[in-house]
């Protein structure tokens, strides 16, 4: 957009000429085609496989869903507990979907909240502390969707597997900021849409789930996608895919599984590590633009251990958000606070222009 400048991507990030092609594209085939079945459904699986390379899975371990909520329940409601081991421990940043779909689960799970510091984040101690010896599950998110706050995943992961529990992860906020490898961070489960930095639409998420997991779980949210031959039309049959593939459900948003192989073939030709310097580089020019003009941030963290968003206090967040979308800069608030969270695309002179945008509102 040249007209604007648009910081949001911790929201929704700007729409790439090539996904704005792919939504053409299959509105094309409705409209000259009727149903192309078969393209829709390589369009869905690109992008399935696709997001198993960002993240170093196989495409077996990837369920194709509708969004983070749905993924979540779909596992929260496949787990089982194991005799004593039963809790379910979720953080206070954590985004709010994640505590609405276990606290839905109290009748099976008990269900507890650990708070975040002063400062909006966890110390590693803190895990360590508050992890006891019969957790089932520790779900936490990769980057803070209020402060940016990015958290090491490989240490948290080698914790929560100590304490013999699985690790879910949100990384909606991380998904195609920074690099994410499964394997090695030792991911038990991990969500994420393809909204904000995934450069796509909403309505279409992807759920990890580690292949010596997958086969264990029964789903119990599922559908014609998640059995082994879905075109067999068995409505008595119950045979499930192999692999994270079970989870899969109904039929996919195909619009959506077009946007997303777009985005994805966008974001699989970067180099994430290059992105994640380049944001960092961002963040360290926010941070001091912000300190020249005197507004309070509640990012105040070293650049290796924050992602895209700085967050700058505001009481009248949303009215601030509104005021500067009419001057063309987008930018996304939420609570107390106006997230500024650049991509790949932005400039340093966008991060100066909105900050010094955002100056004048509390003048």
């Amino acid at each position: 957009m040249k007209n604007k400048i648009q910081l949001s991507s911790c929201s929704q990030s700007a729409m790439h000429i090539s996904v704005k092609e792919a939504l053409q594209q299959y509105t094309d085939s409705l409209e000259h085609q009727g149903m192309n079945w078969m393209q829709w459904m390589a369009e869905c699986e690109g992008a399935r496989e696709l997001f198993a390379q960002q993240i170093n899975a196989n495409v077996n371990e990837i369920a194709i869903l509708s969004s983070v909520s749905h993924a979540a329940s779909a596992i929260a409601t496949s787990i089982k507990p194991n005799g004593r081991r039963n809790k379910v421990v979720i953080t206070d940043f954590d985004f709010p979907t994640i505590g609405h779909v276990w606290r839905s689960a109290e009748d099976e799970f008990e269900i507890s909240f650990l708070r975040q510091n002063e400062s909006g984040f966890n110390t590693l101690k803190d895990y360590e502390t508050a992890l006891s010896d019969d957790l089932l599950l520790f779900s936490t998110s990769h980057v803070n969707y209020y402060n940016g706050y990015k958290q090491n995943l490989k240490e948290i992961s080698s914790c929560v597997h100590k304490k013999g529990g699985y690790l879910f992860v949100d990384a909606y906020q991380s998904f195609g900021q920074t690099p994410i490898d499964v394997k090695d961070m030792e991911i038990d489960f991990l969500a994420a849409g393809m909204q904000k930095y995934g450069l796509g639409i909403p309505g279409i998420a992807f759920l990890y789930v580690n292949e010596k997991i997958a086969n264990e779980l029964t789903p119990k949210i599922t559908g014609w996608f998640g059995q082994v031959n879905p075109f067999a039309f068995d409505v008595r049959g119950k045979e499930y895919a192999d692999g994270a593939r079970r989870f899969d459900s109904g039929t996919f948003a195909m619009i959506n599984g077009y946007a997303a192989h777009a985005a994805l073939k966008i974001l699989n030709g970067l180099d994430m590590k290059l992105v994640e310097k380049h944001l960092e580089v961002l963040s360290d020019v926010a941070k001091q633009e912000i300190q020249k003009t005197g507004l309070e941030s509640r990012s105040q963290f070293q650049l290796t251990e924050k992602g895209s968003t700085t967050a700058v206090f505001f009481t009248n967040a949303s009215e601030v958000e509104q005021s500067l979308a009419k001057e063309g800069i987008i930018l996304s608030a939420r609570n107390d606070v106006i997230r500024i969270a650049p991509h790949y695309y932005n400039t340093e002179e966008d991060v100066k222009t909105a900050i010094q945008a955002l100056a004048k509102q509390l003048k």
